[in-house]
């Protein structure tokens, strides 16, 4: 046999995919049922399990592993699919398994009937195929030529020598012409928004969200958070009825997608919703029109652009982890600073909340210095979280099919996963699920799982820590440290689809989308005065019965994610009275108004008095002495009393002037609390 075939290990265009798209091993269009093996090692490496970046459990050996693996490693072993109809075979994409094992060289058989195969030739000779050389990155091969079947067999000839045979595979394929429309696939999907479905480069990018700003002037603007390592800027857009501005009681929302860089569906979705809007806005949509008018969108598409450079070189060649990390190699998503950790710890020394606010928790120090592992791009993303009073925000993830919500980071230091839950544990819940129920596909109990979790059993959704542990996310800062509520949806299981599938996963998305942006008016929402009526900022609002308060933004206004039911509501501002009252919520979207009106409190009202008159508060220090002057008079004044007492003595007259001051004092202070 001769050694040949057109192979690649590094990625070097994503144009080599574009001719034919591939099946779906890895987006799970291609069942478990159409694949087929020669033998096992066990039922969790088998063939179902031979899917292009499928992944393994927390554990070697878990019932759930990341590759199919053949029982005995021989040259008779093979993995095998069945397209269920005549496809235009133009190559085969492999991977080693994820743990370990992977196949070096293999045949590729052809078969219309998967009885008769015929090998892939070079003249008379079989073609091997030279494959993987470790177990992660892909390796495409195509062939000579395309070749016209419905079965595929890949037979693996050499493998790694300490290993077996395991293998991860996605084939290539066009199907052929069925004019008859018998193959159609079962549910298949379709669209009708007139949408720019493709890959994006940043430049694209960048020349997309101009084009929908020329077509919506009037409610959209763009701006940039800061640059990335190299140099890109980040850039976001806005879509409001006044965009540049906070309008007083109007919440603030945001969608982000793509800290990780090889997640690319997030940043396709985003360009996707903010095309939608705009068209839906013009035409009329009554439901687009209020989301817009009432509420100040920020879109930003991509967090890690860098990252997305060295993944898009290759779209099913970019494997599971190329272009995940930021360009100094720093995961963004989990580069925020550990907040629970301080939390907790002020907990446990019982210093909240007289000590320790629940809330709005300071960031170290540490972090903020200019040699503390920090990307450049988390550190854009912190000031734009500190500037802008956001409620409610999402980042698309991808790689499953899934909405987790905080705490991200288990409380038990040891524990890899464990449930974690926050003091709006319920409301966190239904954020979740309001995204993942609305979702084509995340709580249909007849789905495949993506990896290894079955989370349609929990509807959908997850608290983060139960899934694995993870310190300094974006989910557990933005709710520790701003009055930002933050979810990650995890829009698909196949992190870099190729172009032929968005219209679909747009569909399986959109309308969580728009669900999930709307829950920003669920709750309550008012404004905080004082009695001229101006805003008061940094106000504390307290909910009674749950540890976790917010405050209110420079105007005075806030809005607080709340689920139906009433709840007793306290303010509290530095230098006012404390203000309460009992404030319902509604079961229809839209957030019930809660305004406070605070009055100065007495000792405020006294310092600003004696401030008025240059009158500083009297010092401790002071006022001992001040309390022993008058005590030395109190005595000297009784024991100068009787028979030859002179009113006049210099130490007397001293003493009536300190009681007179006192007095004055006294008679100031009684004024001011009428």
């Amino acid at each position: 046999s001769e050694l040949h075939g057109s192979s690649t290990q590094i990625p070097q265009s994503a144009s080599l995919l574009t001719d034919c798209p591939p099946l779906g091993l890895e987006t799970l269009k291609i069942d478990d049922f159409q694949l087929h093996a020669s033998s096992m090692r066990h039922y969790g490496l088998g063939p179902h399990r031979g899917r292009l970046n499928i992944q393994g459990g927390l554990y070697e050996d878990d019932m759930y592993d990341g590759g199919w693996c053949a029982g005995r490693s021989d040259p008779l072993q093979w993995f095998e699919v069945d397209a269920r109809r005549l496809m235009k075979f133009t190559g085969v994409v492999t991977q080693g398994r994820s743990s370990s094992d992977w196949v070096s060289s293999y045949k590729v058989l052809l078969s219309n009937d998967s009885h008769s195969w015929v090998t892939l030739k070079n003249g008379s000779r079989d073609l091997i195929f030279s494959a993987n050389r470790e177990k992660e990155i892909p390796v495409l091969n195509l062939f000579p030529k395309p070749v016209v079947a419905r079965y595929i067999r890949i037979n693996p000839r050499s493998w790694y020598a300490s290993g077996g045979i395991c293998m991860r595979v996605e084939i290539m394929g066009c199907p052929m012409p069925d004019p008859n429309n018998y193959y159609r696939r079962r549910n298949e999907v379709t669209t009708t928004d007139n949408l720019d479905f493709r890959h994006h480069s940043y430049k694209e990018m960048r020349q997309l969200m101009k084009v929908v700003n020329e077509m919506c002037p009037k409610i959209t603007r763009i701006y940039n958070i800061g640059k990335s390592y190299n140099g890109q800027k980040l850039y976001a857009i806005e879509i409001s009825d006044n965009p540049g501005e906070h309008e007083l009681g109007e919440p603030e929302f945001r969608y982000t997608a793509g800290s990780h860089g090889n997640e690319v569906l997030g940043r396709e979705l985003l360009l996707l919703l903010m095309q939608f809007m705009c068209q839906e806005y013009l035409s009329g949509n009554t439901r687009i029109r209020r989301l817009v008018d009432e509420t100040r969108i920020h879109l930003l598409p991509s967090i890690n652009p860098d990252g997305y450079e060295k993944a898009s070189e290759g779209s099913e060649l970019s494997g599971w982890s190329l272009g995940r990390w930021s360009q100094d190699g720093l995961d963004i998503h989990h580069n925020f600073p550990d907040l629970n950790s301080v939390l907790w710890e002020a907990e446990a020394r019982r210093w909240v909340p007289r000590k320790f606010h629940n809330h709005h928790v300071p960031i170290p120090d540490w972090y903020r210095s200019t040699n503390a592992t920090v990307a450049v791009e988390t550190r854009a993303l912190v000031s734009w979280m500190e500037k802008i009073p956001f409620v409610l925000g999402g980042n698309l993830q991808g790689g499953e099919l899934v909405v987790t919500f905080p705490f991200d980071r288990t409380r038990s230091v040891t524990a890899l996963r464990e449930a974690t839950p926050t003091a709006d544990d319920h409301v966190f819940r239904w954020l979740a699920f309001s995204y993942a129920s609305t979702h084509r596909l995340m709580t249909d109990g007849n789905r495949r799982v993506c990896h290894t979790d079955d989370f349609t059993k929990e509807d959908g959704t997850i608290n983060g820590a139960l899934w694995h542990t993870a310190a300094g996310s974006m989910n557990d800062f933005s709710y520790l440290h701003t009055n930002c509520f933050e979810l990650s949806m995890y829009v698909g299981c196949d992190k870099f689809p190729h172009e032929t599938e968005l219209p679909e996963e747009w569909e399986n998305n959109r309308e969580s989308l728009l669900v999930f942006m709307e829950q920003v008016h669920r709750g309550i929402k008012g404004v905080v005065r004082d009695v001229q009526g101006k805003g008061i900022a940094n106000a504390i609002i307290s909910v009674e019965g749950i540890n976790h308060d917010i405050r209110t933004a420079s105007d005075g206004d806030y809005w607080r994610l709340l689920n139906p039911g009433e709840y007793r509501v306290t303010v509290r501002a530095e230098g006012f009275s404390v203000s309460s009252k009992v404030c319902a919520v509604g079961y229809d979207i839209g957030a019930s108004s809660c305004d406070f009106v605070l009055g100065r409190s007495n000792l405020s009202r006294i310092r600003e008095i004696m401030q008025k008159f240059n009158k500083q508060p009297i010092s401790m220090r002071q006022r001992l002495r001040q309390r022993q002057n008058l005590l030395n008079c109190s005595m000297q004044m009784l024991a100068t009393t009787g028979p030859g007492f002179d009113s006049q003595q210099p130490n007397l007259i001293k003493c009536q002037f300190v009681w007179i001051k006192v007095l004055y004092q006294c008679l100031l202070i009684v004024f001011l609390m009428l």
